[in-house]
């Protein structure tokens, strides 16, 4: 796939002015003042030494000492303005990133399809790759075996030899603790606490970093997307599982262990519905598609024979209800006060200025339209939080597997921009 074809499918086209976080004052203190310049450099996608200077209240010299070492490091370069109001003397000089100083490549593993792209260091997503799987729970190798034919495909497609790959990002449904490697629980994998990350760094011989599906997709828009801007947001996703990530201060928000922000298995009803991960009573077992599926199967609204696929299912139900079909209305409908109960949750412990609405149930007007909403906000206590805006996104199926090369940006800006130094 080409990289038009691969940003117009994203609708996360990079922007002219660079790409990951837009840091806050507060955020860039934490930073080394090298750190500090490489992300100004890098979100800007091309700014003078003295804009660097004043934008970070630093010296000139500082400036000038940092970014010749990040230039003979190889990760930035000098470039000539593209805009002069003078045309004699010296060219003003701007700094920008290297595009192939170095490549990652994200990989989102799906119960129905895998995904991978390989991005260059300027946020360039250079090509993609998809394999069709299936959604049999499958061992650690298996894994490894269809995500290795996916990265060989995406390479390959770049004309990118994989050992020039300096890092990959993982994004997998479950509960992962990114700092471990370690996926505790995953409706992919047959066993529990699987070491992925390490199996996968010692196969790939590249460090790879994995993290759950939800955060990765909020990286994507953190990285690539309107987010950029915003300091505090949440994402909401809603397919074969219900998931969630959460931006505070221009960063992902993990939890102590990691292992955080698991919306789909919090509790809605004791001793309710019985959820995929085991236990009964969870968000998603009222959520999920597949929750969908199981009311109106067990209601018998359709013949058994359309209960082969279940986006097929799910979208002739959407056709009864849209065309006044009670008993199909009724399901969208109490699917969509469960949903209301979690946004008001959410607005209550967060505060967000954005929750952004993702997944291929939100096909389904029925979750998110107006009656739902209504009822999120009167479920809230204060006036003043119905600030919270409520958006809803269509992304495709690759803007996963471009959130998960932010993971392997993020390893590299770690590991070789600030402690390889």
């Amino acid at each position: 796939m080409s990289i038009e074809k691969v940003q117009k499918n994203l609708k996360l086209i990079r922007p002219p002015e660079g790409y990951g976080p837009i840091l806050r004052p507060t955020a860039r203190e934490t930073y080394s003042l090298r750190q500090q310049i490489f992300e100004l450099v890098r979100a800007t996608g091309r700014i003078a030494r003295a804009k660097i200077a004043r934008t970070l209240d630093i010296s000139p010299g500082s400036v000038t000492a940092l970014t010749a070492e990040l230039i003979s490091d190889g990760f930035v370069r000098e470039v000539e303005e593209t805009s002069r109001e003078i045309s004699r003397g010296r060219p003003p000089v701007a700094l920008e990133l290297v595009p192939d100083a170095l490549f990652v490549i994200g990989v989102k593993l799906s119960d129905e399809l895998h995904t991978a792209t390989l991005t260059d260091f300027g946020g360039n997503a250079l090509a993609s790759a998809s394999q069709i799987t299936t959604a049999d729970k499958k061992s650690a190798h298996e894994l490894l075996t269809e995500t290795e034919a996916l990265i060989n495909k995406v390479c390959k497609s770049a004309k990118i030899s994989q050992k020039k790959v300096s890092a990959i990002g993982v994004g997998i449904s479950g509960i992962v603790n990114y700092e471990t490697g370690v996926v505790a629980w995953s409706p992919l994998l047959e066993d529990l606490d699987t070491p992925l990350g390490k199996i996968f760094s010692t196969h790939f011989k590249t460090p790879v970093c994995i993290d759950n599906d939800a955060n990765v997709l909020t990286l994507a828009e953190l990285w690539f997307g309107a987010g950029r801007a915003l300091s505090n947001f949440a994402v909401i996703t809603i397919e074969h599982g219900v998931g969630m990530g959460f931006v505070s201060e221009n960063r992902l928000f993990r939890g102590a262990h990691s292992m955080g922000l698991e919306l789909g298995h919090s509790k809605v009803q004791l001793d309710g519905a019985l959820c995929r991960c085991g236990q009964r009573g969870c968000l998603e077992a009222y959520l999920a598609d597949y929750a969908l599926a199981r009311e109106a199967s067990t209601a018998l609204i359709t013949p058994s024979s359309k209960r082969q696929d279940l986006n097929d299912y799910l979208k002739d139900l959407y056709e009864m209800a849209k065309l006044g079909d009670q008993a199909s209305l009724k399901i969208f409908k109490r699917a969509g006060r469960y949903l209301a109960v979690a946004l008001s949750n959410i607005i209550h412990l967060f505060d967000p200025k954005l929750i952004i609405l993702s997944g291929k149930p939100m096909q389904y007007e029925f979750l998110y339209d107006q009656e739902m909403q209504i009822e999120m906000r009167s479920l809230a206590l204060y006036k003043s939080r119905f600030d919270t805006q409520i958006e809803i996104q269509s992304w495709g199926s690759m803007v996963w597997a471009r959130g998960a090369t932010a993971l392997a940006l993020t390893e590299l800006t770690k590991t070789i921009i600030v402690e390889g130094h």
